[in-house]
């Protein structure tokens, strides 16, 4: 029994460079070598290139691919420190009248209140002994001042104090991505974007890379937090009506192979590059991954192999890079990573011959096991 198992591990051993030269042990990523030499192939529906120092202004000029967003943006500007009135805002009047004989007030009651009165669809207000007085687009003091002198004109001796709260055409509404959504008054015409959001509690921690969608009439601008939180200039300034979503990015990427998760990966700021994505990935696979076979799969529209359009040459694309090198590392963290692309992390080619050490290592063991048994 002994000597067979031994003729058993020497055959075992025999076939080791035939297992690696002939064919490959299944595994879990394809190697690079499988891919890329189908590249010289007279039928390949696909086209290569490598990512190198040389290469990375060419394919920067290429049309975008995946799911893109081009949505404008409203710089900012300066707003006044002050509310305007707008047709829905409620308006509170205080009267005084110290007169004995007054319209308004009684003996013992020297002010009267008219709680709520609402700015009309046409920006006026009913006041009583004057009539309707139109008050839109009039800042509250500049209201109270033309009131006063209306009522004058009945009651000299009246004095009128004004409150205004915000109604409808005043306020934004934070709809979603924030801690506390909901309808927000606009203090004064200096309300921006981040303002808001702040009002808000902040954004939510959950969201990748969160964007924000702007809603006014019917038009949506868009931006995301990333370059609001970086460029001051895109803190824009809100009108009464608008709504603002938080939203996480919905743009991705796909992880397959030698990675450290096989997944989809939603985007974590506006630019990836390969290097991210990698990361993003979980990373390469010590005792598998071939760090020379990082390949990203790509396909663009057919315009962009139209002739007269720079674009590859084949709708079908494959991007090799390489790891190891000091530009293929370089090229690594320059190369944008676009939506919907597939990023592979090949196997080593050397997997094969671990794949068949580990089975031989497993037979010896059992070997030795019976050996034992057997004494």
């Amino acid at each position: 029994m002994r000597h067979l198992m031994i003729l058993l591990l020497l055959a075992s051993i025999g076939l080791l460079p035939a297992a690696c030269s002939r064919s490959r042990l299944p595994g879990g990523a394809p190697v690079s070598e499988e891919i890329l030499k189908q590249a010289d192939s007279e039928n390949a529906d696909f086209a290569l290139y490598t990512v190198n120092r040389a290469f990375l202004p060419t394919v920067s000029q290429w049309p975008p691919t995946g799911k893109q967003e081009n949505l404008r943006w409203i710089g900012s500007s300066q707003g006044a420190k002050t509310q305007i009135i707008q047709p829905g805002d409620k308006l509170t009047l205080r009267i005084w009248d110290s007169s004995d004989n007054s319209l308004l007030t009684s003996v013992e009651q020297k002010m009267v209140q008219l709680q709520d009165v609402t700015v009309a669809a046409n920006g006026s207000i009913f006041m009583p002994y004057v009539g309707n007085i139109s008050v839109i687009g009039l800042t509250p003091d500049l209201a109270r001042e033309n009131l006063q002198a209306a009522l004058e004109a009945i009651v000299p001796s009246a004095q009128l104090q004004l409150d205004m709260r915000e109604g409808r055409n005043n306020s934004v509404d934070l709809v979603s991505g924030v801690a506390r959504p909901g309808t927000y008054p606009m203090p004064d015409r200096n309300y921006t974007v981040m303002g808001l959001i702040s009002a808000g509690g902040g954004l939510s921690p959950t969201l990748n890379n969160p964007q924000i969608r702007l809603v006014r009439g019917s038009a949506i601008y868009g931006t995301s937090v990333d370059a609001l939180l970086n460029n001051p200039n895109y803190d824009t300034l809100l009108r009464g009506g608008d709504r603002v979503f938080v939203e996480e990015d919905e743009r991705y990427f796909l992880s397959f192979g030698a990675t450290g998760r096989e997944a989809l990966h939603i985007f974590t700021k506006d630019k990836l590059s390969a290097m991210d994505a990698v990361s993003i990935s979980g990373g390469l696979q010590d005792n598998k991954a071939d760090p020379k076979g990082i390949l990203v799969l790509r396909e663009y529209p057919s315009s962009a192999v139209a002739a007269g359009n720079r674009g590859p040459r084949h709708m079908r694309v494959v991007f090799s890079l390489d790891l190891t090198t000091a530009d293929g590392l370089f090229s690594a963290r320059q190369f944008q990573i676009n939506p919907d692309d597939l990023v592979i992390a090949t196997e080593s080619p050397i997997n094969d011959v671990l794949t068949v050490s580990n089975i031989i290592g497993n037979f010896v063991g059992v070997f030795n096991a019976t050996t034992r048994i057997g004494n």
